[in-house]
Formats: structure tokens, C-alpha cells, sequence
């Protein structure tokens, strides 16, 4: 699995398994699935409620701790320092794990410099190898990255190739920053991708599908992705988009189908952000 290598020097895998939206009654069977075929990068979060189904299927499936790469995020519910340090230690506990590889902070909202100071702390202490935050565009990410002592190491962000983040992209490399993609066969836009004509025809000379051509056009830019699926078979073909590289003229075309900059949701948009704080907060 090729690998990226944080700020920190932290080497994590380009591709990893996404959890959003398995129910906690199926994580354990997906990611033990996704383990099974090759994956050792797993994000959840504590929104997901599924950090458990996590915990149990990587400590059935006999791979080493230190061969994984655990993910997962404090949510607006447990920001400010006091709580989050609280909620690390239970993300911990429900992961079955005695440190995360990599922390973020889930939404841009909420007492998220109190959050960063416990998650500081926890990876001073060896409870985290790595910290980042999620869903923080361009302005926003520019503000918090200027007043914490720890840089983030990662921006978690919906990116694929309709949704491209390329207005974030020069801010992110100037601050040793790496860009994760959440939704990176389309999210809400998913038809798009699997079924583009474009895509399916670059993926012909390869002997490749569309997803597995939108997911190596990520990768080879060095952005991680996460994609999801709960079917064994699928989750399989993600993860086999190392063996063909995509051509220069391949990489413009598929720039050209970019549709949104910062992606479907505006995470700047005041009805937004007070639906985020009046009911999570």
C-alpha cells in the first residue's frame, strides 16, 4: 500500500475503508470485510456511532496493532478541552486500542481551540500519533492553523472528482498539510462518478471501472481517500488502483469535470452552522 508521510514524519496509508453511515450492528462485519481484502486504514468517528463495531473486527482479525491505522473525530457534542480529553479516552476504550493514529476535529464549530488543547495533550502523551480537523474550508482553516501551537497534519474534506477543493489545495501544501477525502466516489453525487462517460472511457484502456479510476485520479494527486461500501466484492475493487497510472493528459481531463470547489455542503452557511450548534452544541 503506497503511504504519505505527515508533517510529524507519521506514514499513513493513501488509501483506507470509511465508516460514515454503517450501522453499528454492520461495522464490525464491513471493516472485518475490508481488513480481509487489504485495508488497513479505518475511519470512523464518534458521531458514528460505530467505533465499536471497529474495535472488536480489528482485534478478531489478527493483525497487528502497529499494521493499522485507526481514524476517528470529536464531534461538536464533546468540544472544549475538559470534554474532549474526556472523550479521547472513551474513543480509546470503544476502539480497543491504547492510541489513535490519527484525530480530528469533526466540524469547524463549537470550543474547537479548547478540543485542540486536550488533543495537544493527548498526543503529547502518546494517546494520538497524529491531529487534524475536518470540514475546515479555506478561510477558516487559514485562522485556526495561525493560532494553534500543533499544525494540523490533516484536513478532512468531501473531495472527489466533481468536487475538487482545488481553491484549498496551494494553502494546504504551504502549510505542510494533507488533504483527506471524504466521499471520494461522490457522496451526494455519486451517480456521477460510477456512472461518467469520461471516466469509464479513460478506465477502458485499463481495464478499470470508473470508481477505480476517480479513487487512483485522487491518489496519484497524493490525497488520501476513504471510500465506503458494505459489499465484500466492491471493497475489493477500490483498493485495486495501484497496478496502472494514470497519463498527464488523463489527469486534465478529469480536472475538467470539477462542478463544485468546496464541495456540496456549505459548511460556511449561517442556517448550516446554527443547525450544527443548536443541536449538537
Amino acid at each position: 500500500m503506497k503511504e504519505v508521510v505527515l508533517n510529524n514524519g507519521v506514514k499513513m496509508p493513501i488509501l483506507g475503508y470509511g465508516v460514515f453511515q454503517v450501522s453499528p450492528d454492520e461495522c464490525e462485519r464491513c471493516v472485518s470485510d475490508a481488513l480481509s481484502v487489504g485495508y488497513r486504514l479505518i475511519d470512523t468517528a464518534q458521531a458514528y456511532f460505530n467505533e465499536e463495531g471497529v474495535g472488536r473486527a480489528w482485534r478478531k482479525s489478527g493483525i497487528k496493532r502497529e499494521d493499522l491505522f485507526l481514524v476517528t473525530k470529536v464531534w461538536i457534542s464533546n468540544a472544549g478541552e475538559e470534554k474532549a480529553a474526556k472523550l479521547i479516552d472513551e474513543s480509546l476504550r470503544k476502539l480497543e486500542t491504547d492510541y489513535i493514529d490519527l484525530l480530528l476535529i469533526h466540524q469547524a464549530y463549537g470550543d474547537v481551540f479548547g478540543s485542540w488543547r486536550a488533543m495537544e495533550k493527548a498526543y503529547r502523551d502518546g494517546k494520538v500519533r497524529a491531529i487534524g480537523v475536518s470540514n475546515f474550508q479555506e478561510a477558516r482553516y487559514f485562522d485556526f492553523h495561525h493560532y494553534v501551537d500543533i499544525k494540523p497534519m490533516v484536513n478532512q474534506l468531501q473531495c472527489n472528482a466533481l468536487i475538487q477543493q482545488r481553491g484549498i489545495e496551494p494553502l494546504l501544501a504551504e502549510t505542510g498539510c494533507n488533504m483527506m477525502a471524504w466521499g471520494p466516489l461522490g457522496g451526494q453525487g455519486v451517480d456521477g462518478i460510477i456512472k461518467s462517460e469520461l471516466l469509464g472511457g479513460i478506465g477502458e484502456k485499463y481495464g478499470k471501472t470508473a470508481s477505480q479510476v476517480a479513487l487512483r485520479w485522487l491518489t496519484q494527486r497524493g490525497i488520501i481517500a476513504i471510500p465506503k461500501s458494505t459489499h465484500r466484492e466492491r471493497m475489493a475493487q477500490n483498493l485495486d488502483i495501484f497496478d496502472f497510472e494514470l497519463t498527464a493528459e488523463d489527469m486534465a481531463q478529469i480536472a475538467t469535470m470539477n462542478q463544485h470547489d468546496t464541495g456540496t455542503v456549505n459548511f460556511g452557511d449561517m442556517n448550516f452552522v446554527k443547525y450544527l450548534i443548536e443541536t449538537y452544541g
